[in-house]
């Protein structure tokens, strides 16, 4: 879930022939060995929607394919390494108050995804992500009720009219 967005995969499907579009879009799961993969089509485009934190476009031809599966210490450790080699150490918290636990020596989870849009790249494009257990309790973040600002401790500046709007 979301920001209350609540995503439903169902499991052993096909998608309809005639999907109605909706944010999350319509998605079937199946397993592949030890490997769930989703499949997401149908996903509704509107004047801000996009396909990454990047801000890249999509249009109603997108297609996702995500693959999770569950990693050995390892395995995800060497995926971590790889990627401080390239970005460097991660000590800090993330966007959520949530840090790595370094110490952790269990399983990962490991999802690679693949996205294509004909109608707007001209190939497809993905990344693999690996996630160890975090070191600390994700907070909820439900922007409209709660103008508490964790990461730093401070109250979000709400704006306020000097008189009624009516």
């Amino acid at each position: 879930m979301l920001d209350g967005h609540v995503r439903r995969i169902r499991l052993n499907s096909t998608h309809p022939a005639k999907v109605t579009p909706s944010w999350t879009g319509d998605s079937i799961g199946h397993y592949e060995g030890d490997t769930l993969v989703v499949d997401t089509v149908g996903m509704k485009v509107g004047p801000v929607t996009m396909s990454d934190q990047f801000g890249s476009p999509q249009s109603e031809a997108m297609h996702v394919v995500e693959r999770y599966r569950v990693v050995p210490y390892e395995e995800a450790k060497a995926a971590f390494d790889a990627n401080e080699k390239d970005f460097g150490r991660v000590d800090t918290a993330n966007g959520n108050g949530v840090f790595i636990d370094f110490d952790y020596r269990g399983k990962g989870l490991q999802l690679e995804f693949k996205v294509e849009d004909p109608k707007i790249f001209t190939m497809p494009w993905g990344a693999k992500v690996t996630y160890l257990r975090a070191g600390g309790i994700w907070q909820e973040q439900v922007c409209a009720e709660n103008t508490r600002e964790y990461y730093d401790d401070a109250d979000t500046k709400i704006p306020a009219a000097a008189r009624p709007d009516f």
